[in-house]
């Protein structure tokens, strides 16, 4: 038994580092989909406006832009992880708007009979943008990121946890970009 113990152990001690590499595939892949995504939006107004409209989005012609220009360049700073915690605050109200509006009978289905129509709601095309916005807010870009970069240059002295290096010496510290061995 303790061998297993030992094991487990193991596992969480080696398999944190994991996080920088996990945290910079989430937003190579899930930036990339989204600024294609909003490169789509603004090549195509016309359809893209008719679609808003008949999804009920409010303004629809300027609602394509808007949501076109933020997915476009969401994606490309996810990409980068320049400015990544903050313009996930924008991500998620977007992908939140596009479920209370394209997604809306998704939604409402889910009230009555939550098991039978979760897949329903997983499966749409906002989900993964909207839980992606959740991890990079909670969890930053990681260390492979211009945000990792700029804050060792110019913010540690102001970091969370209080010391002038960063958050290494911080055990409350929930930021992979300096310690991932934390647990």
């Amino acid at each position: 038994m303790k061998f297993v113990v030992w094991l487990y152990l193991q596992l969480i001690k080696y398999s944190v580092y994991l996080a920088p590499v996990v945290l910079l595939l989430i937003r190579l892949a899930w930036g990339w989909e989204l600024a294609e995504s909003g490169w789509g939006h603004l090549h195509n107004i016309e359809k893209m406006t008719e679609r808003f409209t008949e999804w009920g989005v409010p303004f629809p012609s300027v609602n394509v832009y808007v949501s076109g220009v933020m997915e476009l360049i969401g994606g490309v700073l996810w990409m980068l992880g320049l400015g990544t915690r903050l313009i996930s605050i924008p991500m998620f109200f977007n992908f939140c708007v596009a479920y209370a509006t394209a997604s809306k009978a998704k939604l409402q289905a889910l009230f009555p009979h939550f098991l039978a129509n979760i897949d329903d709601v997983i499966d749409d095309a906002a989900f993964p943008f909207l839980v992606t916005s959740l991890i990079l807010l909670a969890f930053g870009p990681g260390i492979f990121s211009i945000d990792a970069v700029l804050k060792r240059l110019f913010f540690s002295k102001y970091a969370v946890g209080g010391t002038a290096g960063g958050d290494a010496g911080s055990k409350a510290s929930t930021d992979f970009t300096d310690n991932p061995e934390q647990t």
